[in-house]
């Protein structure tokens, strides 16, 4: 029998289905989400939704989705009759700036963005894509905690979060944007990783939430007062960026990203710098106050000294008493550490150590030199200071210097005493380069304590005690508070005008751009926690 030739007619094409519409249905069903309803809910709240992040965080076209057909497995409560496709979180790879990064962003208006097994494994899937190719991973969260439906799998799936957010912790940089409710567990993931932005009266990060916190403590509490923006970025230090709107945020994620490189292994972005004729900086001669005592803003100084509002500054309103951030010098990247003599007259309490030492040890895990400004008096004294811990969380920041390997340049403007002298970069802990300006004052503590103590029964066997205490604190400053001494012993490498800072900077940092330390074998040091 020879084989039919028949062709289907018109009518029984249609009786076919059309898998170009199906495609084109599934698509546009997934990038609808939970619905038009709920999209202009999340509108109506000042919120933007996952896939309009996404637009504005990457390059226009550059975004490849995965896992967009991923459905939840769940049979209980009724979810075998509610499925989404994406099961409430976006995830993909693409580029912002033309260099490579992996993006999820939380989707709530599915299941208030609930953490589901499924969407658990898409947001693993993509961090181990990150790690193994080693680019940042950036995570939009916006979520209302764990699918209760879904009862432990949800659990084991925060947890596979966070074992990968360790494992990539040093690798690769971890940004987290709170750009919604975070609570319970799902806070542990961003604060593992680098850095955390937060969106002011639109998110909030908090372990238990103001109901239970009523019920236990009889405490009334908003969210936002509990775990907004404002209380994390000044109070407890849990956020380094508060952004008034999430176009904010996410213009502070690219410009963060500026700054640093793609992994570990990696050197940190490079501007073209043609250089200026003069790079002398006169304002820096006259920016110290006679007065020792009379305060002045260190940040006039990183302003001075840095390219022109390259300056990215990092926990600005936390711990204020120190000033870190990011900037430029010369088209390089640098980590900036400058105690504040406008705060607390720049003293190190436990705040300001744990602040510097979290930003110094993400620097040198991503290869950023150092620039270390200081003007320090000392450790603030008081029984709240050491009964919290002073001890063991200013040894963070000593630990944090004595590890880092990368180019480190320290330079002192005014006041370095005691033993936060040492800790602030010193040559004795491994900086590279040491520069001080004449007004620098490097001695064990200031000229009028350390004359009570020296010269104590001299003073009381004295006519006139007071005009004794004060010839012998001139002697005392004649002799101690001046950078020279440290000089003669080479502790510090030069004493330079202010003006010239920016460009022994220059000199330094290119001179410093191939250094290679390594620390002595180990599994890992043991930081004072």
């Amino acid at each position: 029998m020879q084989p039919s030739t028949a062709r289907l007619t018109p009518d029984s094409q249609l009786l076919k289905p059309n898998k170009t519409e199906t495609l084109a249905q599934k698509n546009a069903e997934a990038e609808l989400g939970g619905g038009q309803k709920r999209i202009d809910a999340q509108h109506k709240k000042g919120k933007l939704t996952a896939r309009e992040r996404i637009a504005l965080l990457m390059d226009e076209g550059s975004f490849e989705e995965i896992g967009k057909f991923v459905m939840h497995r769940t049979r209980d409560f009724g979810l075998d009759k509610e499925h989404y496709l994406g099961d409430g979180v976006v995830t993909g790879y693409g580029t912002v700036a033309g260099r490579l990064v992996y993006v999820f962003a939380q989707d709530f208006t599915v299941f208030g963005g609930a953490l589901s097994e499924t969407h658990a494994e898409k947001i693993c899937k993509l961090m181990d894509l990150a790690l193994q190719n080693g680019a940042p991973i950036i995570g939009l969260n916006d979520s209302g905690g764990a699918r209760i439906q879904e009862g432990v799998l949800s659990l084991a799936g925060y947890a596979d979060i966070f074992y990968r957010n360790t494992r990539a912790s040093g690798v690769i940089p971890q940004l987290s944007a709170v750009m919604g409710p975070c609570a319970g567990g799902a806070v542990y993931s961003p604060a593992i990783t680098d850095f955390i932005f937060m969106v002011e009266n639109t998110s909030y990060m908090f372990v238990t939430g103001p109901s239970v916190v009523k019920t236990v403590t009889h405490e009334s509490v908003t969210a936002e007062e509990l775990g907004g923006a404002s209380t994390h970025s000044t109070k407890s230090g849990v956020t380094h960026f508060a952004c008034a709107n999430e176009l904010a945020c996410i213009q502070h994620l690219k410009q963060l990203l500026s700054y640093i490189p793609q992994n570990c292994e990696d050197e940190p972005p490079m501007l073209a710098y043609d250089g200026a004729s003069d790079e002398s900086r006169p304002a820096l001669n006259s920016i110290i106050p006679d007065n020792p005592n009379q305060p002045y803003d260190m940040r006039e100084v990183i302003e001075a000294l840095v390219d022109t509002d390259s300056f990215m500054e990092v926990h600005k309103n936390f711990a204020e008493n120190i000033v870190v951030g990011f900037a430029r010098i010369a088209g390089r990247s640098i980590g900036i550490v400058g105690n504040q003599p406008a705060v607390l007259a720049g003293v190190l309490d436990i705040n300001a150590s744990t602040k510097a030492a979290r930003f110094v040890r993400f620097c040198d895990c991503f290869n950023i030199p150092l620039l270390v400004l200081e003007d320090v008096p000392g450790f603030l004294p008081g029984t709240d200071q050491e009964w919290n811990g002073i001890i063991t969380n200013g040894a963070k920041l000593l630990y944090a210097f004595c590890e880092a390997t990368v180019p480190r340049v320290t330079v002192i403007t005014r006041k370095a005493y005691g033993g936060a002298y040492d800790v602030m970069n010193s040559k004795h802990i491994g900086a590279d380069m040491n520069y001080a300006w004449p007004s620098a004052e490097i001695a064990v503590m200031g000229a009028s304590g350390a004359a009570e103590i020296i010269f104590k029964r001299e003073i009381a066997e004295a006519e006139d005690p007071q005009a004794k205490l004060q010839e012998k604190v001139l002697d005392y400053t004649e002799k101690f508070a001046n950078p020279y001494r440290a000089a003669f012993r080479g502790y510090i490498d030069e004493v330079i005008m202010p003006d010239q800072t920016r460009q022994k900077l220059i000199r330094a940092f290119g001179m410093l751009e191939n250094k290679v330390a390594s620390m002595p074998k180990k599994k890992h040091g043991n930081i004072p926690l």
